[in-house]
């Protein structure tokens, strides 16, 4: 299998108020269809995932983004 061309993070929203930003939680790899319209989206064995799921590509450093 090819390496993926995006990661999947789930965004949890820091509480009202806060003056803190969103949290990035790594939860799965993103590949391209090969006729190129769509995605497969793969999440890690185990994990429950709700909210806002946002795909980006892989930084250099292997960090999430920043919100």
């Amino acid at each position: 299998m090819s390496k993926p061309t995006h990661k999947a993070y789930v965004v949890q929203e820091p509480r009202e108020g806060s003056d803190r930003k969103g949290r990035w939680l790594e939860v799965g790899a993103v590949w391209p269809h090969r006729n190129g319209s769509g995605f497969d989206v793969v999440i890690a064995d185990g994990l429950a995932v709700s909210g806002r799921v946002v795909c980006m590509p892989p930084k250099a450093d292997d960090t999430p983004p920043v919100q």
